[in-house]
């Protein structure tokens, strides 16, 4: 599907609308199932400075492990995305459909910004059937982590 070396990554935000070339991001490895980047914050501070993506491609989310400036792991979070290739271009839009998990180090995981799915569904800026997509992909992430097989999905970070 992607060839790495040429890959231009978009993250497509809905709120607030926007759409960003992420041209900083490292492509470490991409293949039909995933990509790895490695990146530095938009906005550095104390919480946080750098860290690692995995866009699983066929399952609906992205997984980032991000480190404070010391280089200890702060957490992992999980966006829902949707995933546009255009292979003409090759080019991968990814759009965060807002739902998310933070996974902590010490195993506990909170879901966070359902808020702001039901702001984008109420104010029409999602459609339904992306909104189901969230819901199935969210649904699978969670089934993961309560199988305690999120060590799977944190390998490719590793």
């Amino acid at each position: 599907m992607c060839h790495k070396d040429v890959l231009k990554l978009y993250m497509k935000k809905i709120i607030p609308e926007k759409c960003i070339l992420l041209k900083d991001d490292i492509i470490l490895e991409a293949d039909n199932e995933h990509i790895v980047t490695s990146w530095k914050a938009f906005h550095p501070g104390p919480d946080f400075s750098h860290g690692y993506s995995c866009y699983y491609l066929d399952q609906g989310f992205k997984i980032s492990k991000f480190y404070k400036d010391d280089g200890t792991l702060l957490y992992w979070y999980c966006d829902i995305v949707n995933y546009d290739y255009n292979e003409d271009e090759n080019t991968l839009v990814v759009t965060d459909l807002l739902a998310d998990v933070v996974m902590y180090p010490d195993g506990h995981f909170k879901v966070v910004d359902l808020d702001e799915l039901a702001e984008a569904l109420e104010k029409k800026l999602i459609t339904d059937e992306l909104v189901a997509e969230c819901l199935r992909s969210l649904h699978g992430l969670l089934n993961i982590i309560y199988r305690n097989k999120f060590d799977k999905l944190q390998s490719p970070l590793d």
